[in-house]
């Protein structure tokens, strides 16, 4: 009687065949799931500069705004923002973008608030005024092919996924450009890609709330 009690009977076989049969389905719907929450999950946008131009000839160090300098003060870009989502829009608020030369700030600008659709790309052609003292005092590192401009990108997004807005994401892209004698990037790379940071940043040219 023992030896019978000990044995499985074929009923109890298929029940466990069938409880594993439920568990395998039961992981794999959970993959699928997570797959496509992930492949939903929006990607921030990635910014591209290109063309740049900075009026690097025509200054000294002992250059003056008033003493004359350069007659041509304006830096001149293109900005690229790419939208990679192909299931969500993204709504940005103003953008910010400041270019400096060591810790000294030479110019900056603002792009308008706007919306990009989804998979979508912006290129803006911008230009600003650059600062004649800070060109002058940094003339040295331009004129022995020395200088890099630091870029730097601020905002905050809000993606439209299903018709539905998330809340708002802060964004700050940064990156180093290399300036070459005649005032354009230097190198063979002539489209610089800005790269997220994740470091808290000071002196906001916008205000986040």
């Amino acid at each position: 009687m023992a030896l019978l009690t000990g044995l499985s009977s074929p009923q109890n076989d298929t029940g466990h065949r069938g409880l594993l049969w439920l568990l395998k389905v039961l992981a794999l719907l959970g993959l699928i799931v997570l797959s496509t929450w992930l492949a939903l999950l929006p990607k921030k946008p990635t910014s591209t500069i290109s063309a740049l131009f900075v009026p690097v000839t025509g200054y000294s160090n002992s250059s003056s705004v008033a003493g004359g300098g350069n007659s041509n003060t304006t830096i001149s870009y293109t900005l690229e923002i790419v939208n990679t989502n192909k299931n969500s829009g993204i709504y940005y608020d103003d953008i910010a973008v400041t270019i400096s030369v060591g810790d000294d700030k030479l110019g900056e600008n603002i792009i308008a608030a706007f919306y990009q659709g989804k998979g979508k790309k912006k290129k803006a052609h911008i230009s600003m005024k650059a600062d004649q003292k800070v060109m002058s005092n940094h003339a040295g590192e331009f004129s022995l092919v020395k200088a890099q401009l630091k870029v730097i990108l601020v905002t905050r997004i809000r993606y439209k996924t299903w018709g539905k807005k998330s809340k708002h994401h802060d964004l700050k892209l940064q990156g180093e450009i290399p300036i070459g004698s005649d005032g354009e990037i230097r190198g063979k790379k002539k489209k610089i890609k800005l790269h997220h940071s994740n470091k808290k940043y000071r002196n906001r040219t916008i205000k986040l709330e």
